[in-house]
C-alpha cells in the first residue's frame, strides 16, 4: 500500500518537473504606463513640495517635508532614518527637473499612502517608481517612508 502511494507521488512529480519546463514563457506585461489618479488637495501637497524642493536643491525642504524618524529607501543602499541620515542621502542627488504623479492612494485618520511614477525634464514616460508611506502630524501630512526604484532591469550578480 506505501509503495503504491509513493509510486504515486513520485510520477506525479516527474509529471509536474516536466510540464513546468515545456511551459512557455509568462506573459510580459505591456510597457504602457498606469494612468495617473487625482490625489485630494492636502496629498497633492505633498508630491507637488517635493517636487520644488528636489528641482530648487533644497535639501532642508526636501528633509522637512518627513516625519523627525522618516525613512528614505533607495536601491543598493542601507536604509536611511532621521533628518541627519535623509540630510546626507539627498545631499548631492537632488536638483533637476524631477516630475511625479500618482498612480494610487488612501488615507485614513492619520495614516495613509501614495504610490506613483517618475520622470525627469522632458524625456518621456517614466523612468521609475516610488511608495511614499504618510502620517498625518498637526493636521499635516509628512512622509513617513519614501521608497523608490528604477524602471531599468536589474542586472543579475557577477558570476565567480
Amino acid at each position: 500500500m506505501y509503495r503504491l502511494a509513493f509510486l504515486a507521488l513520485a510520477v506525479m512529480t516527474l509529471a509536474t518537473s516536466a510540464s513546468a519546463q515545456t511551459n512557455p514563457d509568462p506573459p510580459t506585461v505591456a510597457a504602457e504606463s498606469l494612468p495617473s489618479v487625482t490625489l485630494p488637495a492636502d496629498l497633492d501637497r505633498v508630491l507637488r513640495d517635493y517636487e520644488r524642493a528636489w528641482r530648487a536643491n533644497d535639501i532642508p525642504g526636501l528633509v522637512a517635508l518627513f516625519t523627525e524618524d522618516g525613512f528614505v529607501l533607495q536601491p543598493g543602499r542601507q536604509p536611511a532614518r532621521g533628518h541627519a541620515a535623509l540630510t546626507n542621502v539627498y545631499r548631492g542627488q537632488a536638483g533637476g527637473m524631477l516630475r511625479l504623479r500618482a498612480l494610487a492612494f488612501a488615507s485614513a485618520d492619520s495614516v495613509g499612502y501614495i504610490i506613483g511614477a517618475y520622470g525627469y525634464g522632458e524625456a518621456p514616460g517614466d523612468q521609475g517608481k516610488f511608495t511614499l508611506t504618510l502620517r498625518k502630524s498637526g493636521g499635516r501630512w509628512l512622509i513617513a517612508s519614501d521608497m523608490d526604484n528604477g524602471n531599468q532591469p536589474r542586472r543579475p550578480p557577477p558570476t565567480q
